[in-house]
């Protein structure tokens, strides 16, 4: 049976918005943590948008190279998109699309 996220995801997407990242990344762990240890793609894939928001937040405190490292791990994780489906696969779409757009935004100058 597959997991309907979308109250954790809904909240990671506003406090995104809100720049609110940490309060992000939280959201998103209350879903990750008690499963952490699963060999599950969506699983793994909900832990590279935890490191997307980490990464946000380290380059909001002006911590630039752990904050590459956070992002390296969400792009680690980011092919898994295409590697499996479940009722959360449009919103992990939408999500993608946001936090590499974000990405963007704050990496030119």
């Amino acid at each position: 049976m597959q997991s309907d996220y979308t109250v954790f995801l809904d909240r990671f997407a506003l406090c995104l918005q809100e720049e609110r990242f940490y309060d992000a990344h939280e959201a998103l762990e209350a879903v990750w943590f008690p499963r952490r240890f699963e060999d599950d793609k969506e699983i793994k894939l909900i832990k590279g948008f935890i490191n997307a928001a980490v990464s946000f937040e380290l380059t909001k405190r002006g911590r630039q190279k752990p904050a590459a490292k956070a992002w390296a791990n969400y792009e680690k994780y980011r092919p898994l998109l295409e590697m499996f489906t479940s009722i959360n696969t449009p919103y992990y779409e939408s999500l993608a699309l946001c936090v590499e757009k974000m990405r963007k935004e704050r990496t030119s100058f």
